[in-house]
């Protein structure tokens, strides 16, 4: 098998990480891009990301680390919430983001995570700690949940509360998800892709953004449908069955970052 069978189905997640740590998705594959490059150039690096995930994630992370890696222009309406992006990005340990993104959004034990920094165990635990209390400043603000399971609203919802933000409104379809928000626009969505009448989140969420811009999180069962590479693609995805810490920590960076228009 060649090394791009092997890597070609890590990549689609290696972006999403990529784009969740950078803030769009102009600059995360810019970055994932580098790092392919490098390993066209380099024969050693090819044979070690062929080897799984965490030689992968590991090449990635010492490009992000140690290249200014130049980005591509951002689509014109996206050119607002890249440049604050890149303000804020300025004022925060890049390493707390990758620690915490790694253990959350990436599903990495402490100790796969530990090894894709090249750090100790204690130290991913210390980074993520610092991690969780620089997004949890951020301002509490209402929330919409486009979720057409009972049960993973309920559970959806108890978290949103529980980081004290409020609830606007739970919606199933995409014209109650509309409804909602043209009443109160909410500071942060999250949404399902697949809706109980057939009719889809990502359309919903396409029309909210045409009322303002506003953070997404798509929280699906099936990430691949967003991950194809073939149009803008969301910077927060949370793949079910999920984890409420994952959940939380894209809560957070969706918060701090202030915006994740990427679905225009």
């Amino acid at each position: 098998m060649s090394v791009a069978e092997q890597i070609g189905p890590l990549l689609p997640f290696l972006r999403r990480y990529a784009r969740a740590l950078s803030g769009s998705q102009s600059a995360g594959d810019a970055y994932v891009r580098a790092m392919l490059e490098a390993a066209l150039a380099d024969a050693g690096l090819r044979d070690r990301i062929s080897e799984g995930r965490i030689p992968l994630y590991a090449a990635f992370n010492r490009i992000w680390s140690s290249a200014q890696v130049p980005v591509s222009e951002p689509d014109d309406k996206a050119d607002v919430h890249e440049e604050a992006v890149q303000s804020r990005l300025a004022n925060i340990t890049p390493v707390h983001r990758q620690a915490l993104l790694l253990t959350t959004l990436e599903e990495f034990s402490g100790e796969e995570a530990a090894a894709i920094l090249e750090i100790s165990k204690d130290e991913v635990d210390t980074l993520v700690a610092q991690a969780i209390r620089e997004i949890d400043s951020s301002a509490a603000t209402d929330v919409l949940i486009i979720e057409d399971e009972p049960l993973i609203a309920m559970q959806l919802e108890e978290i949103v509360v529980d980081l004290g933000h409020s609830v606007i409104g739970t919606a199933a379809t995409h014209s109650q998800a509309v409804e909602i928000f043209s009443r109160k626009p909410a500071g942060l969505v999250l949404a399902d892709i697949q809706l109980a009448d057939g009719s889809s989140g990502i359309e919903a969420v396409e029309e909210l953004l045409s009322f303002g811009d506003v953070p997404v999180i798509f929280v699906s069962a099936y990430p691949e449908r967003l991950l194809t590479g073939e149009r803008p693609e969301p910077t927060y995805l949370v793949t079910k069955p999920f984890r409420e810490e994952t959940v939380r920590a894209a809560i957070g960076q969706a918060l701090f970052f202030g915006s994740s228009r990427s679905l225009d």
